[in-house]
């Protein structure tokens, strides 16, 4: 359970974009989902804005939280 950690912004914007990405791959007539999509991947500095990127994008985020919060600790 070392990856939950709702206190941290970087773990809640990959949470939100798996949420999108996955929003995205079951709704993707919706305009307003795929707009937002389109407006995290570019605040991440990407310009894909597939489902599969924003997905990926977020794991990448929560794994990168967790990283920083393990290197603070002292605990690597």
């Amino acid at each position: 359970m070392r990856y939950i950690r709702p206190l941290s912004l970087t773990w809640w914007s990959g949470v939100l974009a798996i949420g999108t990405g996955g929003g995205v791959m079951v709704a993707p007539d919706s305009f307003a989902l795929t707009e937002f999509g389109r407006l995290l991947a570019m605040f991440a500095g990407s310009g894909d804005a597939s489902p599969a990127a924003l997905v990926f994008l977020g794991s990448g985020l929560v794994g990168l939280g967790d990283k920083f919060e393990r290197a603070l600790r002292g605990q690597e």
